[in-house]
């Protein structure tokens, strides 16, 4: 994703500052200009980490033969999203392609909105989930990204697409996988790329591709990219790096790559074919180690057999998991923060509480335990440095999978045993994935909640479901220790609610479905309005309830 400069530095405590007073003003203040309450001039730029994680699982490694791709957006990104319905178009139509959706407030804010150009449209378009980075489609097509850097002699703003309108295309006009990846393919070839590099990861409900892709260089308004299918056993991970290594481009089921993979490399000698050297795509078009901790994490979780280590030059692009994956395990991997690991950022922390014993008249001291003010979100910016001012060491700093700079996460799950509509779910989450519910939005959910169209970025909005979950998110933080069973708990049982239900939701459903399509997915639309109006309810309470808990002292 585009990486935002933060001029207005303050520390993280401001933001806590702002919450606890913009909580406690009426609902008015929603409405107080951008320029007047600017959130990102109070945020530690160190603790808002501009990346995502895509975490994907082929359908024979998944406990129930789903096909998984995920995405956390990490950063300050635009966090309404919508419904986009499928469109019938008139003959000769074009379709305009924009730049600057990402930090929009709402769907009708055109302030950051430029038309870069057009292209022709189809016939008939499918609906789709509109996310920041657009992520499912009616037909059960889902999409993962995370941004990857890549050489920056590659990146060329004269190229018509971001990232983010050829997710919609794709959505628009593709069923699988291989279709999305093909016209991606043949409309940057046409059109050209204009984005940095980017990893998308497709599924559909057979299988699941990790797609990488960037500019044709400064004399070419065109595209570098490849492709490589993860093994139906296999489990993989990108989380901003570029990882495609070496290319089979005689076995298409399992490789795609544009025509100029190689020779684009030799034009702008990157690559030497008489060298001797195998060509690899992310040491040729990137240069940098293909891991970092979070694939590091991932992989040798799920493959503990395999006994990587963060010495190795080079992962394995994808693991075989020593035993399959549950969707409900991809959702806790969302959730980490490596805690009781060697990539502990609390393990120093530890005190020694103390309780006065009024019998004997004396203070006891207990063992060692957590700080109950230390949670590893906020150890990598201020506090972290505080700390580490203080007893240099005390804080290793980690870069973890959830981050209280999340704008919003969703685990999908594509299946084929039931049709696309309901078997594939988007397991959507506002902010930190560390601390919210999932909410079940099905492939033909018809609509959304309209709190779900209002961006929490810009101000304090009580209209904006996203602030229902972030202002209690953010009190639980001040005293983790505090708070992190009641927040926890309340997780657990969204999660086992959403899981018990799922199977009769199905039933109903189909019996629906048989005699009536459009009615089954009004049922399935309303579930999906019910469910997340209970979690927004309960996380409005929980922020209640932490402010009571604080308010004689944090």
């Amino acid at each position: 994703m585009k990486r935002v400069s933060l001029t207005k530095i303050m520390g993280g405590f401001a933001l806590v500052a702002v919450l606890t007073l913009a909580a406690g003003l009426p609902a008015a203040t929603a409405q107080v200009p951008q320029a007047q309450l600017n959130l990102a001039q109070f945020l530690d730029v160190e603790e808002q980490e501009w990346g995502c994680t895509s975490i994907m699982v082929g359908r024979l490694a998944s406990a129930d033969g789903s096909v998984i791709t995920c995405h956390s957006c990490d950063g300050n990104y635009r966090t309404w999203l919508r419904i986009e319905p499928g469109r019938t178009n008139r003959p000769g139509s074009m379709k305009q392609i924009v730049w600057g959706t990402l930090h929009t407030e709402t769907p009708w804010d055109a302030r950051r909105i430029r038309v870069k150009g057009e292209i022709p449209e189809v016939e008939e378009t499918y609906a789709y989930m509109n996310v920041g980075y657009p992520c499912m489609n009616e037909k059960g097509l889902a999409i993962g990204e995370t941004t990857i850097g890549g050489n920056r002699l590659l990146y060329n703003q004269e190229g018509l697409f971001l990232i983010e309108e050829l997710q919609k295309i794709v959505l628009e006009r593709c069923t699988t996988a291989r279709e999305a990846i093909r016209l991606i393919g043949d409309l940057v070839k046409e059109y050209g790329y204009g984005d940095n590099g980017e990893c998308l990861t497709f599924a559909d409900p057979k299988e699941v591709w990790h797609f990488e892709i960037m500019g044709g260089g400064p004399m070419e308004v065109g595209a570098v990219w490849a492709a490589v299918r993860i093994p139906d056993d296999h489990v993989g991970i990108s989380a901003n790096i570029p990882k495609i290594g070496e290319l089979n481009l005689d076995d298409p089921d399992y490789s795609m790559a544009s025509d100029n993979v190689f020779s684009l490399a030799e034009e702008l000698d990157l690559w030497d074919p008489s060298g001797g050297e195998p060509f690899k795509f992310w040491k040729v078009y990137s240069g940098r180690r293909p891991f970092s901790t979070r694939e590091f994490f991932v992989l040798s979780t799920m493959a503990p057999s395999l006994n990587l280590s963060m010495d190795m030059d080079e992962l394995p692009f994808s693991v075989k998991p020593d035993r399959k994956i549950s969707v409900g395990e991809v959702m806790k991997y969302y959730r980490e923060t490596y805690e009781g690991t060697g990539l502990d950022m609390s393990k120093n922390l530890m005190v020694t509480p103390r309780r006065y014993n009024r019998s004997m008249g004396e203070w006891e001291e207990g063992e060692p335990a957590p700080s109950p003010v230390v949670n590893n979100w906020t150890l990598r910016g201020n506090m972290g440095r505080l700390l580490n001012t203080l007893k240099p060491g005390a804080v290793e700093s980690q870069r973890t999978i959830a981050i209280s700079a999340c704008s919003y996460s969703q685990v999908i799950q594509c299946r084929d045993w039931l049709p696309p509509e309901i078997g594939t779910i988007a397991w959507f989450s506002f902010d930190n994935p560390g601390q919210s519910p999932r909410i079940p939005i099905f492939a033909g959910t018809l609509s959304l909640p309209p709190s779900f169209e209002i961006c929490g970025q810009h101000r304090y909005r009580e209209d904006s479901a996203c602030w229902w979950f972030r202002r209690a998110n953010r009190l639980a933080m001040i005293k983790w220790g505090a708070t992190r069973d009641i927040l926890e708990g309340a997780v657990a049982d969204f999660e086992n609610k959403a899981f018990t239900e799922l199977s009769s939701v199905e039933k109903i459903y189909m019996v629906i479905y048989r005699e009536a399509p459009a009615k089954a997915r009004d049922y399935i639309t309303k579930y999906t309005y019910d469910f997340a109006h209970a979690a927004m309810s309960k996380w409005w309470e929980l922020g209640n309830q932490f402010f009571t808990m604080f308010a004689r002292g944090w």
